[in-house]
This record gives C-alpha cells, structure tokens and sequence, in this order.
C-alpha cells in the first residue's frame, strides 16, 4: 500500500476547484455576456445545469466508462456509481491508487482515487458545457439536458477511455494529449458544428443585429478561464513538480501570444482591436496550449499561441462568414480549430526529455513519427463524433425536439424556458 503525497494532493485539490471555476462562473459568463440581453439569464442557466447533469453522470457511469479497465475502447461496469472507492481506506487513511489496474500498463498514482476522479469530472462538465456556445439562443432547456446526458456517455466517455487510459488504444499508438485537447477542445468544438448545422441558425442571422449585450461579462468569464486553466492544465502533470510548473508557464506563454497574434491581425484586417478579438485571441492560445502543455518548451509554446491566434482569426472572421453556419459563440471556431492546431503541433515541437521516465527513455519527441500519431488521432476523434453527435442530435430532434419556436426565440429565452427576466 503506498501512502498519497500530501503536495501532490492538496495541489490536485486546488486545480480541480480551478478547473470547476472554468465553467461556472467562468464559461457562464463568457458566453452571456457575448449574446443578446434577453438570453443573458438562459445562457447562465445552462452552464450552471450542466455543471449538475454532468456530475451525476460521471458519478453513476461516466468514470468508470472512461477510467476503469475494460477494453481497449471503453472501460468497465465495475465502478458503477462509484463502486469500490471506499476500498482504498485503512484505519480511516485514504492510499493512493493504482490507475488501470490489471491492465498491460498500470500507472500508480500518488493520490487518492476520490481526487482523481473529481479532477476529471471538471473535464467531463466543461466539454458540454462548451458546445452551448455553438447553438446559443436557440435551443430548448429539455433537449439540452437529454443531450448532456447522451453526449457524455456516448461520446466524451470512450474519447477519454482511448486517450488517457492505460488500455485505451490510441493511447497505444503513441499519440499524446497532456490536459484534454482531443478530449476535451476538439470534441466539443466538433460537436458543436454538428448541431449548429442541424438545429439551424438564429432568426434573423446576418439580418439582424446579434451583436453582445454586456462585453464586460465576457472579459471578466475570459478572465476567469484563464486563471482556470493553469488548474487544467498544470493540474495534469497530477503531481506538485517541475512538470506543473513548465505545463504553467507554457500555458501563460501560449495565452498571451495568442492574444496579441488575434489583436495584431485584426487590428490590420478590420482597422480595430476589439475587446471580443483580444479575450478571443487568449482562449485561442489557451486551447492550442492544451494538449501540449507539459511536452513543450516555451519557445514551442510561443509559437503554438501565435499560430492559434492566428488560425481561430482566420476561421472565425473569414471562414465562417464565407460558409455561412451559425457556430453562435465560436464553439467549434476557437475550441474546435484550436485544439486540432494545438494537437497538431504537439507533433512537430514536443521536447522529449520533459515527458522522459524509465520505461521511456527518450519521452515524446516532435518529428514525422509523432506527428502522424496526432493527425490519426484527430482524424479519429473527428469522425467518432460527427457520427455520434449527429446521431443523438436527430434522436432528440424527433422525439422532443431540439429547437424552441420561432416566436419563443424572438421573446428570448430566459422567459420562454425559465420563466425569469434580466432586470
């Protein structure tokens, strides 16, 4: 039995508090201060609701679809509600747990299971919660929560169980994601193009003026998932050590570049920095950063930061208008387009002896190798859940329905579904 590290835990501790931040208040307010005064409340509300339904969902059978040893596509029933955590404890002394145990490669970690678990549940409520931003001010309360509930089960569990499992197969391919770019960014980002297209856009889209109701929300929520995402990202080294405070400092490094790239072109390609561009510009980074975090250096995250910036400036000014859909708040724009740069160039520029340990001598070297293990496992991540996403979409669509009316939309949704009224 070995003891948990007080330092590594009371740190795991701090990020998943940080990391819950992320979606409420921070992603709350993000998103309500970027749509229309009469969704304000509505907007809030979802973040808040699916911050409850996730947790449950992972407490009954999400965690133990992702993390339990299983196959190598998905993981077991036997942590079912938790089963067996109580197991752990001796003379009323938590130890620390052995991470897909009875598997060809068990990792043993140096704290509880209890800490875990709840680290990674903060993951599994920001990935929804997320994908809201793509069909805001449009979408019925009820199809959301039924939605929240498939989405994770039939698709944020098994991503999670290939790529952080110790016998999920892509995993085994020798593709890496330190803190949830492919789980996470790319999945809800694809997600939420796929229902931004079949639920349809917003009446009166390129019409009318949708323009946000309060930026000083958004600045503050963007404040707020910055100062977050050094628990999500930092937070998946699961330790106190020099790995925590490289993946740190390259999450800061990425978040900056990005916001100044976003600022700097738009400043040339619409004669104006914005204050939407500039927060913008500084999630785009942060997203690229993500998967890269703890596998590169500082020059590497510079880089991944500006290239993100740029990039998500491209998709969401240019490319977006020119298409045509509706991805409301930039879902897919910046968390989609950003987590397949970030998980991209995770390939070319990961440094190996940060990721070194005895089993692997050399870590995670950037080069041809690497880089193809990425792009397979975007490309697989991409395709599982256009598939999926769809699948539940057009489910829920012909049984409750997806969209609220016409006339619900044009009255705002904090009425029509809640009831309640910004003053």
């Amino acid at each position: 039995m070995q003891a948990v590290s007080a330092g590594d835990t009371a740190w795991m501790l701090t990020s998943t508090a940080l990391v819950i931040m992320m979606t409420i208040p921070g992603l709350a307010l993000f998103y309500a201060g970027m749509v229309r005064r009469k969704n304000v409340l509505s907007t809030m509300v979802q973040s808040f609701g699916i911050c409850c339904i996730a947790s449950l969902i992972w407490m009954i059978c999400g965690y133990s679809l992702a993390f339990s040893t299983g196959t190598s596509w998905i993981g077991g029933t036997a942590r079912f509600f938790l089963n067996g955590l109580a197991d752990h404890f001796h003379n009323g002394l938590d130890s620390a747990f052995v991470l897909g145990e009875g598997s060809a490669e068990p990792v043993t970690m140096t704290i509880p299971e209890s800490v875990f678990l709840t680290f990674q549940m903060s993951f599994s409520i920001i990935a929804p919660a997320i994908i809201t931003g793509a069909f805001a001010e449009r979408i019925k309360f009820s199809a959301l929560c039924l939605f929240t509930v498939l989405w994770g089960i039939l698709v944020y569990a098994p991503v999670a169980h290939w790529v952080w499992s110790p016998d999920g197969w892509i995993a085994g391919l020798g593709a890496v994601d330190f803190a949830g770019g492919t789980v996470v960014h790319i999945n809800a980002g694809i997600a939420g193009l796929v229902c931004a297209i079949m639920i349809g856009k917003r009446t009166g889209f390129k019409q009318k003026d949708l323009s946000p109701h309060n930026l000083a929300y958004a600045i503050i929520g963007a404040a707020l998932l910055w100062v977050g995402w050094f628990g999500f990202n930092a937070g998946s080294a699961f330790g106190a050590n020099g790995r925590a405070g490289l993946a740190m400092l390259t999450t800061q490094i990425a978040a900056a570049s990005g916001g100044v790239s976003w600022m700097l072109l738009e400043w040339w390609y619409n004669k104006k920095p914005t204050a939407l561009g500039i927060i913008s510009g500084a999630v785009s980074g942060l997203v690229g950063i993500t998967p890269a975090a703890g596998f590169v250096l500082p020059s590497g995250a510079l880089w991944i930061g500006l290239i993100s910036g740029a990039v998500c400036f491209g998709s969401v000014s240019i490319a977006k208008r020119k298409l045509g859909y509706d991805d409301s708040l930039d879902a897919f724009g910046i968390h989609g387009v950003g987590g397949i740069v970030g998980a991209v160039l995770t390939g070319v520029l990961a440094y190996g002896p940060l990721s070194a340990t005895k089993a692997n001598p050399e870590g995670t070297i950037g080069g041809l190798k690497q880089l193809i293990s990425q792009v397979e496992t975007v490309g697989v991540v991409i395709i599982w859940c256009v598939v999926m996403t769809a699948v539940i979409v057009f489910c829920i669509d012909r049984t409750i329905g997806m969209r609220v009316t016409r006339d619900e939309e044009l009255e705002g949704l904090d009425m029509t579904q809640h009831g309640e009224r910004l003053n």
